[in-house]
């Protein structure tokens, strides 16, 4: 199955090509760049001249008398509507496993592991490492599939590539291998804590 980042990413490209294409082409026939450039435009191409408009008047009015036009109208706008609203919310709710099923195999019942329980371990593993001021995991993914996101505070000494490694030989391996979740995926950001500058008396 297509993760939903990568499905998010296909499905704006593709509306930013279709909106890009009815952009260069409203911008091709109001600059009359078709007989500038002398091209003829296929048969029943929209917007060959300036002149040209995307919707004539009898185009917008054809169906406007018919009883079931309008009604169909309002539907289709609510239906794009609450379909907006839905993506929208999908991407601000991400999927966060309730509960981890500890051990090899994850597909047959067994120990489970609360999420704020694992993520709390690993934030406090992660705060006393040599370098880091403080950390904030969440976990996110299917439960026999998760993700780790870490934000870590690192004090203006201690360098990415220090931080990282130690992220990965301590918390992570601890909870990859306190788990049995081998394939455990983990996403850092770094950040540098900023201190005040001390006055001098």
């Amino acid at each position: 199955m297509t993760p939903q980042p990568v499905l998010n990413r296909i499905l704006l490209a593709l509306i930013g090509l279709m909106l890009l294409g009815g952009g260069l082409l409203i911008i091709a026939t109001g600059c009359d760049l078709h007989r500038r450039l002398g091209l003829t435009p296929p048969a029943g191409w929209p917007l060959t001249a300036p002149d040209d408009v995307l919707l004539s008047s009898a185009d917008r009015t054809r169906w406007s008398s018919q009883g079931w036009w309008w009604p169909a109208v309002i539907a289709a706008l609510v239906l794009i509507a609450l379909l907006a609203l839905w993506w929208l919310l999908a991407q601000l709710r991400r999927q966060r496993p309730s509960r981890v099923t500890v051990g090899t195999d994850h597909a047959q019942p067994g120990v489970e592991l609360r999420h704020s329980a694992l993520t709390d371990a690993i934030a406090a593993q992660a705060g006393s490492l040599p370098g880091f001021e403080r950390a904030k995991v969440r976990l996110t993914g299917r439960p026999a599939r998760l993700h780790a996101g870490i934000t870590a505070t690192l004090t203006p000494e201690t360098t990415p590539e220090t931080a990282l490694k130690a992220l990965d030989d301590g918390p992570l391996n601890d909870a990859r291998q306190s788990t049995g979740h081998d394939d455990l995926i983990a996403e850092t950001r770094l950040r540098i804590a900023h201190h005040k500058p001390h006055r001098v008396h």
